[in-house]
């Protein structure tokens, strides 16, 4: 008998207790609805919710000036003082460990060293004779030989511009352009040659056939009086 009862007792303890926390109950909706929050700031920028940001809202009446600059709430950190002890964050080793050498006092290697391998500056290739640096510029020209000349007439102004009109020669990647010698001779009489440059001898071939040499500029490609 005893046992009977005791057994009835827990029957209805367990039903009391599985009946409060059934879905839908009333302790679960109280529970959920005094859990919302309308907080909506972020969680690390306590600094900037205790600071006092109203003259650098109100932009109408605000000039920024040097006096008044100054970095956002919470955007400078304070340096790091190593080897000041354990409790300074950065304390007995200074984050350069215990051993090995990258932990010893001065410079452990020198500049552009990578630990025995080929390093960058003997992997990339050499410019063997076009050296780098200041006093070193190389101006490259396009270039132009006189026998692309020969189908001028006499008293006619030659360029770049002309001579790719004709078919005389194919356009290029350079913009300026240099006259030089070709490997055939030039038979063109009293004509007017433009161009950024000239070699001596194309010069001379082309002032004693009767003919004259303009330089122009290389940027608005106006003739240089001389």
């Amino acid at each position: 008998m005893v046992r009977f009862l005791l057994f009835a007792a827990m029957a209805s303890t367990a039903a009391a207790f599985s009946s409060s926390f059934a879905p839908g109950s009333s302790c679960i909706a109280r529970t959920y609805s005094s859990s919302t929050s309308t907080l909506s700031m972020k969680l690390y920028d306590w600094k900037r919710r205790t600071a006092d940001e109203s003259e650098l809202n109100d932009v109408e009446n605000t000039e920024f000036t040097f006096d008044n600059l100054r970095p956002a709430p919470g955007a400078s950190k304070r340096k790091e003082r190593k080897g000041r002890g354990i409790s300074a964050g950065q304390g007995a080793t200074c984050g350069f460990g215990m051993r090995g050498q990258k932990s010893r006092s001065g410079r452990p290697t020198r500049a552009g060293f990578e630990g025995g391998q080929q390093p960058l500056y003997r992997r990339l290739p050499k410019f063997v004779g076009r050296p780098t640096g200041p006093g070193h510029s190389k101006t490259t020209y396009n270039i132009i030989k006189l026998d692309a000349l020969n189908g001028a007439a006499p008293g006619d102004t030659v360029n770049f511009e002309s001579l790719l009109s004709s078919k005389a020669i194919t356009k290029s990647k350079y913009g300026i352009h240099k006259i030089v010698v070709g490997s055939e001779e030039f038979t063109a009489k009293d004509i007017t040659v433009q161009a950024h440059a000239f070699t001596k001898s194309a010069r001379a071939a082309i002032e004693s056939a009767g003919g004259t040499c303009q330089l122009v500029k290389r940027t608005t490609g106006e003739v240089i009086t001389e």
